[in-house]
């Protein structure tokens, strides 16, 4: 009987393994037919069974690097260099990281307008946090990195494992772009920084939890959770400029089982079909996922 008994157990083990090794491929064929570069990283973080493309290609960050900026928030207000409901000015003017000139901010390249109609008066750290995941307020970026500091955000997710991201500076200025200046990521330091926040030990299980709940109320869901079904829960950030879309994410299941999925691309020549590719392609990662239950 013992012999039965092991191929029973074993045989969904070797079935996962048949399919992980065809969605390999399908994703492979799925980036190569739309012009651009992709990276992917993928764990099921109930076995660590893992899939990684192209994990090391180092991508402009676009607005992933907010995840970072918002994990030191917390780990600063943890330390008690302020509180989360402290109230901070809302300003529009900002400091070159190249020579210390003034720019400001222009409404029209923001997702968001709210926080412009508030410079002048006061926003609580909070509320600035959850502007800048949710609908990707730059302004609230900014605001938030001259708060923290960037270096300090590179810092700690040096901490946390990622050692090739780096987060320079604020958003827009124009000075630091044009000479290369710019926030750069890749698709395993993404995923380790979700990891950490998935595991709970991005700053300590508590903040864990709290930025959890801030990237579930992702407003830009047309990437990682666009195909999946309704009770699928997505905790994620996105980022997109020109020729560049992006998602980094914590899939939960309604069996309980979650999974960090990153999804990076560059040189897109049509944005839409390569978001069309990134939801296609988490589509499959979530079927195989699926079907090894």
């Amino acid at each position: 009987m013992k012999p039965i008994l092991l191929f029973t157990i074993m045989m969904p083990i070797l079935s996962f393994s048949q399919s992980f090794i065809q969605v390999k491929a399908d994703i492979e064929n799925a980036f190569r037919s739309v012009p651009g570069k992709f990276a992917l990283a993928f764990q099921d973080l109930s076995t660590n069974r893992s899939l990684f493309l192209n994990e090391k290609e180092m991508f402009h960050a676009a607005s992933t690097m907010k995840t970072p900026v918002m994990i030191e928030v917390f780990k600063q207000a943890n330390e008690g260099k302020f509180y989360l409901e402290d109230s901070v000015l809302v300003k529009n003017e900002f400091r070159s990281i190249v020579d210390g000139s003034p720019y400001q901010m222009d409404l029209g390249q923001d997702s968001d307008d709210s926080m412009y109609k508030r410079i002048g008066s006061k926003a609580t750290i909070r509320e600035l946090v959850y502007q800048m995941i949710t609908v990707s307020s730059n302004l609230a970026t900014n605001i938030l990195i001259d708060l923290v500091d960037a270096k300090k955000v590179t810092a700690t997710v040096r901490s946390l494992g990622a050692n090739d991201i780096q987060v320079l500076r604020g958003v827009e200025d124009g000075k630091a772009f044009r000479q290369g200046l710019n926030n750069i990521t890749n698709a395993y330091d993404l995923f380790l920084i979700m990891k950490a926040i998935a595991n709970g030990t991005a700053v300590d299980s508590s903040a864990s939890k709290a930025m959890l709940n801030v990237l579930f109320d992702q407003r830009f869901n047309d990437l990682i959770p666009a195909l999946l079904p309704n009770d699928v829960r997505v905790a994620h950030k996105t980022g997109s400029i020109t020729g560049v879309e992006h998602d980094s994410g914590i899939v939960f299941l309604p069996d309980g089982r979650k999974y960090i999925l990153v999804i990076l691309s560059k040189e897109l020549k049509d944005a839409n079909e390569g978001k069309k590719i990134i939801a296609k392609v988490s589509k499959m990662v979530y079927d195989t996922m699926r079907a090894s239950n």
